[in-house]
C-alpha cells in the first residue's frame, strides 16, 4: 500500500460556507436520518433485514422453466434456455397483497396500481412511524417526498388488462404506472405540501433522490422529507435482454470483487428514510439513525461505452462528497460499494475508491469494503437505499456484516497495493475515540450518473429502545392484508418509568380485521422477546413503557379501536389474546372526539399534583418551567405554595397564588395527556380555566399564559376583600328573577349571576348581600353552597381592576386558536383573537 496525501484533491475548491457567501443560512447543514423502513428480498422490516445481513443470508432464489415457482417462472419461458441467468432473482414476498382501503384507494384503481407505488405508500407510512411521526398529522405540512424509480414493467401488464376493461379504467393505468405519481400519490394520500419528485437515474436513482432531498432541506424548501427507492419485476423480456448483454450472472450470484464475478442478479424491494435538518432533529429530541454529512453527483460523460463506468468520474464524485462533508478520506471507515459483480465494473470501482480513500491512510487502517448486493441482489433504483440502510444498521450494532461470495480476489486488481480490505467475515466496526463511525455509500447508474454519500453515526441511535436482537421494537398501527409487521418505535418516552402501576396499549385499525391483526402482531413480538421485562409477573419495565408511549403518541388512531390495560408482560399477553380472539365488527369501539374542560378557581388544595410531579417527567417539566417563571417574577416558589412545603411564604387560597397554580396544574395535565397520545378535538374553560384552555388551543404560550394568570390573580387579590360567591342549585331563570327582585329592594347591593353552570348558578357581589340572599333562598328549601372566601368574581366589584387587566394583554403574544375553543362568554366557537378587550369582558 502506498502512502497518499491526506487531502481530498489538490487544487480543488472547498464549498463556501455561509459566511463566505455560499448561499442560504442552511447551506451545508448536516441532515439527520430520523426514520427508516424497508421491504427487501427476504426481509419485510428492519429487524429481519438486519438478521439476514448478520447471519450471512442470501435472498436470491432460483426457478426452473415453466415451474411456476413464485414469479421467476414468468421470467424464464422454455424458449429462452440460452439465458440461464433468467432463472435467478431476489424477490419480495406477498407483493400481490395490498390494503387499498387503508389508503382510500378503490378496488378498481388498486388493480391497476403498480406494486411499486403500493410498496412506496406502505413503506413511507412505516418510515414515518419509525420516526415517531403520526402520518395523519402531516396534512398541510411542508413535508416532501422523493422516490427513485426506473422500472416500468407493470405498465405493460396493466395496459394489457386495460384493453379488457371500460375506458375509464385506463386512466387508472396512466396514474397507476407513471413515475411521477409514485411520489405524487404519497403526497396526495398524506396531504403533504412540500416538494414531490420521482427520480430516474437507473441504478443510482435512490441515492440521487437523497442528494436532491438533502439540498431541498438545506434550501429550506421543506421541514421533513421522506426519500427512498423502489423496484418491482414483472416482465421477463427486460431480464432476458440484460442477460443477452452479459450483465447478469449465469450462476445466479453477485460475486463482487471476486475472480469469478460474472454479472449481477436482479432484485426488487423498497426502502424509505425520513430526513430532517440536524439542528431541527436535535431540537425536537428525535432518535437519529445517522447523519448525512455530504453527497455529490456527476456523470461519466464520454467513457469507452454508454454503459461502461468511468473511473475518473467515480474518483471525482467521491472527492466532491468528501469536500461537501468536510471529511478527510482516511477518516472514513467503511465503503458500501456499488459492487455489482461485473467483470468490467468491479476493477474500475475499487481502483477509483482506493485512489481517493487511500490518501493519508495507514497500512494498518485499510478501507473496509462490502456490498449488500451479495445478499439481496441488485435492486437497481432501490439499490443505493438498501446499501445506506445496511450501513446505518451496522453503525448502530457496531458490526459490519460479511460480504458474501468472496473466495478468490479478482486478479485484475493489485490487492497488495490497494489500501482496502473486503469484509469476508462479520467485522467489528473500527472504534475511533475522537469521532463517530463514518462510511461512504456509492451508487452508479448504468447510463453514467454517479452518486456518493458520506454518512456518520449518531450517539442517540444506541439509545433506541430495542428488542433482544438490538433492533427497535414494534409498536405500529399500519397494516395491509394481511397486516404488515408493526413499525419500529425508536425514541425515548417522556413518561415516568416504573412509577405507574399499569399501562395502556392502544390498538386501532380501519377495519375490525386489521385491529385483530394488530393484536396478533404484538403477540408475535412478545413471543420473540426475553429478559426480565418479559418474565411472568414482572412489573412494567422500560421496554413495555416505551412501547405503549410510542403506540399512543406516534401512531395514527383509526376508526376501530381497543386497548389492553396491563401490569406486566403476562397481563399484556392476556389482554392482547382477548382482543385477537373476540374482535369483530360488533364489538369494536368506534372512534369518538374528545373535549377538554378546564375548571376555574375554588377546587384547589394544598398538595394538588404532587404525586404526578414525583412520578411523571412530562408533568414535572411543565410545573418546573412555571415555577422558574414565578421565581424570576416574584422571588418565591409556586411549587412550595402548591405542595405546602416548609417555609413556603404564601397561601394557596390567595388569588395571587391560586390562579397561577391552577393554570400551571391544568397545563401540566394537558401535556401529560398529550405525552400518551390523547389530545383534545375541542377545549372550553370555566372562568380562570379559560386561560389554560387558551394555551391548549395555541392562543397563548405556556409562559405568556402563566404571566397573564399570575397578573390576573394579583389584580383580583388586590380588590377590596368584601365580596363573596354562592352556588344556587336552581334554574337560571328562577335565580335571575330572585336576584333582580333583591336588587330592586336593595339598590346598593349590586348582586349578579356571575356564572351560569346550567344545573346551578353562582351569585356574586358584596359579602353581606350574598350571604343574606343565600340564607333566604336556603330557607325556601333550595340547595345552596357557599363558596370559599374569594373576591366577588364576575361581578361589578371587579371593575376597578379591569383597566390594568386589559393592559396586561398588550405585552403578551396572542394567536388565533388552532384547536376549536368554545368561548366562556358566548358558548360559540371563537373566530377572533382573544385580545385584551375579550379578557376584560370575560372578567
Amino acid at each position: 500500500m502506498t502512502q497518499m496525501d491526506d487531502s481530498v484533491s489538490s487544487g480543488r475548491a472547498r464549498p463556501l460556507s455561509t459566511a463566505e457567501g455560499g448561499g442560504s443560512s442552511r447551506y451545508g447543514e448536516p441532515i439527520a436520518i430520523v426514520g427508516m423502513a424497508c421491504k427487501f428480498p427476504g426481509a419485510s422490516d428492519l429487524a429481519s433485514f438486519w438478521h439476514l445481513l448478520e447471519s450471512g443470508g442470501n435472498a436470491i432464489t432460483e426457478g426452473e422453466p415453466g415451474s411456476g415457482i413464485g414469479r421467476i417462472g414468468q421470467f424464464y419461458p422454455e424458449s429462452a434456455n440460452q439465458f440461464p441467468a433468467c432463472r435467478y432473482a431476489a424477490l419480495v414476498d406477498d407483493i400481490d397483497l395490498f390494503d387499498a382501503g387503508f389508503f382510500r384507494i378503490s378496488p378498481v384503481e388498486a388493480q391497476l396500481l403498480d406494486p411499486q407505488q403500493r410498496m412506496v405508500l406502505e413503506t413511507c407510512w412505516q418510515a414515518l412511524e419509525d420516526a415517531l411521526v403520526d402520518p395523519e398529522q402531516l396534512r398541510g405540512s411542508r413535508t416532501g417526498i422523493y422516490v427513485g424509480i426506473s422500472n416500468n414493467d407493470y405498465r405493460g401488464v396493466s395496459l394489457a388488462a386495460a384493453q379488457q376493461t371500460e375506458p375509464a379504467a385506463s386512466l387508472y393505468t396512466v396514474a397507476g404506472t407513471s413515475f411521477n405519481t409514485a411520489a405524487g400519490r404519497v403526497a396526495f394520500a398524506l396531504g403533504l405540501e412540500g416538494p414531490a419528485m420521482a427520480v430516474d437515474t437507473a441504478c443510482s436513482s435512490s441515492l440521487f433522490a437523497l442528494h436532491q432531498a438533502t439540498a431541498s432541506l438545506q434550501r429550506d424548501e421543506a421541514d421533513l422529507i421522506v426519500v427512498g427507492g423502489v423496484q418491482a419485476i414483472f416482465l421477463g423480456r427486460l431480464t432476458q435482454l440484460r442477460a443477452n448483454a452479459g450483465m447478469l450472472s449465469p450462476d445466479g450470484q453477485c460475486k463482487a470483487f471476486d475472480a469469478s464475478a460474472n454479472g449481477f442478479v436482479r432484485g426488487e424491494g423498497c426502502g424509505m428514510i425520513v430526513l430532517k435538518r440536524l439542528s431541527d432533529a436535535r431540537a425536537d429530541g428525535d432518535r437519529i439513525w445517522g447523519v448525512v454529512l455530504g453527497s455529490a453527483v456527476n456523470q461519466d460523460g464520454t467513457s469507452s461505452g454508454l454503459t461502461v463506468p468511468s473511473g475518473t468520474a467515480q474518483e471525482r464524485v467521491i472527492e466532491d462528497a468528501l469536500l461537501q462533508a468536510r471529511v478527510a478520506p482516511r477518516e472514513v471507515d467503511f465503503l458500501e460499494a456499488h459492487g455489482t459483480g461485473t467483470e468490467v465494473g468491479d476493477p474500475i470501482e475499487l481502483n477509483a475508491a482506493a485512489e481517493v480513500y487511500g490518501r493519508g491512510r495507514e497500512a494498518e487502517n485499510p478501507l473496509l469494503v462490502g456490498s449488500v448486493k451479495t445478499n439481496v441482489g441488485h435492486l437497481e433504483p432501490a439499490a443505493g437505499m438498501a446499501g445506506l440502510m445496511k450501513v446505518l444498521l451496522s453503525m448502530q450494532r457496531g458490526v459490519i456484516p460479511r460480504h458474501l461470495h468472496f473466495n478468490d480476489p479478482n486478479p485484475r486488481l493489485d490487492w497488495d497495493r490497494l489500501p482496502v480490505s473486503i469484509t469476508t467475515e462479520n467485522t467489528e466496526w473500527p472504534q475511533v475515540s475522537h469521532r463517530p463511525p463514518r462510511a461512504g455509500v456509492s451508487s452508479y447508474g448504468w447510463s453514467g450518473t454517479n452518486v456518493h454519500v458520506v454518512v456518520e453515526g449518531y450517539p442517540s441511535a444506541a439509545r433506541a429502545p430495542a428488542d433482544k436482537n438490538g433492533m427497535p421494537r414494534p409498536a405500529g398501527t399500519i397494516r395491509t392484508v394481511p397486516a404488515l409487521p408493526p413499525a419500529s418505535t425508536g425514541g425515548l418516552p417522556p413518561g415516568g418509568e416504573a412509577a405507574r402501576p399499569a399501562r395502556i396499549l392502544p390498538l386501532s385499525g380501519k377495519t375490525a380485521g386489521a385491529l385483530e391483526a394488530s393484536a396478533k402482531s404484538y403477540l408475535s413480538w412478545l413471543d420473540e422477546q426475553s429478559g426480565p421485562a418479559f418474565a411472568d409477573g414482572s412489573a412494567v419495565g422500560a421496554d413495555l413503557s416505551d412501547m405503549t408511549w410510542t403506540a399512543g403518541v406516534a401512531r395514527s388512531h383509526f376508526e376501530r379501536r381497543d386497548a389492553a390495560v396491563f401490569r406486566d408482560a403476562m397481563s399484556l399477553r392476556d389482554g392482547l389474546e382477548q382482543i385477537a380472539e373476540t374482535t369483530d365488527g360488533n364489538e369494536v369501539q368506534q372512534a369518538s372526539k374528545i373535549a377538554f374542560a378546564y375548571t376555574g378557581q375554588g377546587n384547589q388544595w394544598v398538595g394538588m399534583g404532587e404525586g404526578l410531579y414525583r412520578t411523571e417527567p412530562v408533568f414535572r417539566a411543565v410545573l418546573d418551567r412555571c415555577d422558574r417563571l414565578i421565581r424570576d417574577e416574584r422571588g418565591e416558589s409556586l411549587l412550595d405554595v402548591m405542595f405546602g412545603r416548609s417555609g413556603a411564604d404564601g397561601d394557596l387560597d390567595e388569588p395571587r397564588w391560586t390562579q397561577p397554580a391552577i393554570y400551571a396544574l391544568e397545563c401540566a395535565l394537558t401535556a401529560l395527556w398529550a405525552s400518551v397520545g390523547i389530545r383534545s378535538d375541542a377545549v372550553v374553560g370555566h372562568s380562570l380555566g379559560e386561560i389554560a384552555a387558551a394555551h391548549a388551543a395555541g392562543v397563548l404560550s405556556l409562559e405568556d399564559g402563566l404571566r397573564f394568570a399570575s397578573a390576573r390573580g394579583r389584580i383580583m387579590g388586590d380588590l377590596p376583600a368584601d365580596g363573596a360567591m354562592s352556588a344556587i342549585f336552581a334554574p337560571q331563570q328562577d335565580v335571575a328573577r330572585t336576584v333582580a327582585e333583591w336588587n330592586d329592594a336593595h339598590p346598593a347591593s349590586h348582586l349578579c349571576i356571575g356564572v351560569d353552570n346550567g344545573t346551578h348558578q353562582v351569585i356574586s357581589g358584596p359579602r353581606e348581600a350574598v350571604h343574606a340572599l343565600s340564607d333566604r333562598i336556603e330557607s325556601e328549601g333550595v340547595n345552596v353552597r357557599r363558596l370559599r372566601p374569594s373576591p366577588a368574581y364576575h361581578s361589578p366589584l371587579v371593575e376597578p381592576g379591569l383597566d390594568e387587566l386589559e393592559r396586561t394583554l398588550a405585552n403578551l403574544s396572542v394567536s388565533n386558536p388552532n384547536v376549536p375553543l368554545v368561548s366562556n362568554l358566548t358558548g360559540e366557537v371563537l373566530d377572533s383573537k382573544m385580545d385584551g378587550s375579550y379578557w376584560r369582558q370575560h372578567a
